[in-house]
């Protein structure tokens, strides 16, 4: 008899502990993000979490790759700062697996000036700095392509990894200095131009609306193409607090959050 109520006593205990195990991935997680607008748009969305008893933890982060690979650890429950080719050619290249749960936002991408304050003053030789990752790299590429700075080789689109060595026409002798997307900005006094991210060009106090020279066409692929997404671990996709987090930044409140604070720097897409 004993041994039987101890038996129904230890299994209680474990379903007591299950419970409070689920009750608890529930009640909070925990989020990596860029600073700008990433984590101010989070902090958002904190406040619908917070009237479902759900606590979001935003950590901050000045690089690409560190929240993607605490995602991966488990350190993270789920970051917010990438579009969708970066991370298919971060997986790709570290070997992690992440997913995307949902589509948030669409940062411009912008031309801003340095040394030069207009395009239609480009010297011969000028240098342009561009991001130095595959994905970001070629869309800054197709920035300058649109802007008749110089021509890609033919099937050159958003889905492809080009590099300086893709630049099949340069009338100008344009010198495009590949460099660390978060720098840019900083250079910007050593340089001609730069070729910004959204999040990057706000950072350092620009505006792809009102301070661009030049930015992508918003009709084009690029909106959906380079959507910034969230983001966790594959086989946390339908996880009751991820589920949560996505629903409050696809809300009207964190819309007109965005469109109100960032006037046109950042779009929503949902």
């Amino acid at each position: 008899m004993k041994k039987t109520i101890a038996i129904i006593l230890s299994l209680v205990l474990i379903l007591s502990f299950v419970a409070c195990a689920k009750k608890a991935e529930a009640k909070s997680i925990k989020v990596g993000a860029s600073i700008t607008p990433h984590a101010e748009i989070l902090r958002e969305a904190a406040k619908l979490l917070e009237k479902e008893g759900i606590t979001l933890e935003v950590v901050e982060y000045t690089d690409y790759v560190q929240p993607n690979t605490a995602v991966e650890d488990g350190s993270l429950d789920a970051n917010y700062f990438q579009h969708t080719p970066y991370l298919n050619t971060f997986n790709a290249e570290n070997k992690t697996h992440i997913v995307s749960v949902g589509a948030i936002h669409y940062e411009p991408f912008g031309i801003y000036a340095g040394k030069v304050k207009a395009l239609s003053d480009l010297p011969d030789g000028a240098k342009i700095g561009v991001p130095n990752d595959g994905s970001n790299e070629t869309r800054a590429l197709l920035l300058l392509q649109q802007e008749g700075i110089i021509k890609l080789k033919d099937g050159i689109d958003a889905s492809s990894n080009a590099t300086v060595l893709d630049v099949a026409e340069n009338p100008k002798n344009i010198e495009i200095i590949e460099m660390e997307a978060a720098q840019i900005s900083k250079a910007l006094s050593d340089l001609d131009f730069g070729v910004i991210n959204g999040n990057y060009a706000l950072q350092a106090g620009l505006n792809a609306g009102t301070d661009a020279l030049a930015v992508e066409d918003a009709s084009g692929s690029g909106a959906q193409t380079y959507a910034n997404v969230l983001c966790v671990k594959e086989g946390n996709e339908k996880k009751d607090a991820v589920q949560a987090l996505l629903k409050a930044l696809t809300s009207q409140e964190v819309k007109d959050f965005i469109n109100s604070t960032y006037q046109g720097a950042v779009v929503p897409i949902f």
